[in-house]
């Protein structure tokens, strides 16, 4: 028969692995693929969505939210349309934009995960080249 310490530790042993198994929408991070690229129209600009605790991608998420402006130079009026494109590897989600000076870029992301119940937002840098 079990011990009230004995079973009260148990039960704080499962509450902390039942925590540690949770992951919170701080657990994930944007990446850029290619931080630094050529300006023009058209460019494919692709970004990484990886689990920190794992370091694996994260496949499936769904990006609902994107924009891409030049917020790090001071210029976030300087704001670019921004499509979905088909992803060619898992957690790797591409997008067609266009980056029509050189200078630093900022990509806004919100993004659902399955299995996550809050929304994974992040912001990544590139930089555009002549």
């Amino acid at each position: 028969m079990f011990s009230r310490f004995t079973t009260a530790a148990v039960a704080a042993t499962l509450l902390l692995a039942a925590s540690a198994a949770m992951a919170g929408a701080g657990d994930y991070a944007f990446e850029p693929v290619n931080p630094e690229m050529k300006k023009g129209d058209d460019v494919t600009l692709s970004v990484r969505l990886t689990n920190k605790q794992t370091g694996k991608p994260v496949s499936d998420a769904v990006i609902f939210k994107t924009r891409v402006d030049m917020a790090p130079d001071g210029m976030a009026e300087m704001e670019s349309a921004v499509s979905p494109l088909p992803s060619k590897e898992p957690g790797v989600y591409a997008f067609k934009t266009d980056l029509p000076m050189a200078g630093r870029y900022q990509v806004t992301l919100s993004a659902k995960v399955q299995g996550e119940a809050e929304t994974v937002t992040g912001k990544v840098i590139v930089k555009a080249a002549k």
